[in-house]
């Protein structure tokens, strides 16, 4: 059974109110994590932020929470090699997980923080929605679907939110954004809407925290 892929909607009233309320309210770091055992107490529902280096991860985190540094983008891609995490108030947690797909560390440090990741994604029980990040600009690369179909092993349900939207143009922004959805098919575990983003012009930014906002 093929499943319809569509572009996520524009939020209704209250959905993009409580988004903006969620994200207006206190944004803390708490910890950046490098193993399970460091893990803050699973008392809270929380979302988690998965993209390949420099899909634009850190900036997009950046414009949802309106701070300009509360996460730190690298120059180096692969330089994040935690699992951080950051409070949305006193009701959810969003999670920034390394980056995938640089070997720009040495090779040791990958395996572990792959590990990690995996067993992140296997075991973290309020963990509502991985959001995926791919860049508008390329589409899925082999690279994402790793972390896709490791995603699917987990049961994690995962929405993909198409970073960069400014940065192509229209014609290329509709095929890659279609490309995305056939390469989608083969995932039970993704969710039917896709998100379009631009960090810089803050393109579906208000549609993102409202789903963020609004998730069980």
């Amino acid at each position: 059974m093929t499943m319809a892929f569509t572009l996520a909607p524009e939020p209704e009233d209250e959905a993009r109110e409580t988004g903006r309320l969620l994200f207006a309210g206190p944004v803390d770091f708490v910890k950046g994590v490098t193993a399970m055992s460091g893990l803050p107490p699973a008392d809270r529902p929380e979302v988690c932020f998965a993209g390949r280096s420099n899909v634009g991860k850190s900036s997009l985190i950046n414009a949802l929470t309106n701070r300009k540094n509360l996460a730190r983008s690298s120059n180096t891609p692969g330089r994040t090699q935690e699992i951080n995490y950051f409070t949305l108030g006193d009701s959810r947690y969003l999670v920034d997980l390394p980056g995938y797909g640089y070997a720009e560390a040495p090779v040791a440090v990958v395996k572990k923080w792959q590990a990690l990741l995996k067993q992140f994604l296997q075991g973290r029980v309020t963990l509502r929605r991985a959001f995926v990040l791919i860049d508008t600009r390329h589409g899925v690369k082999a690279v994402d679907e790793e972390i896709l179909s490791l995603l699917d092993k987990a049961a994690v349900t995962f929405q993909v939110v198409m970073t960069k939207a400014d940065k192509v143009n229209q014609a290329t922004r509709e095929a890659n954004i279609a490309q995305t959805m056939a390469a989608l098919q083969k995932h039970p575990a993704a969710y039917p809407e896709i998100v379009v983003t631009s960090s810089e012009k803050g393109d579906g930014v208000e549609t993102l925290r409202a789903i963020i906002a609004t998730l069980e």
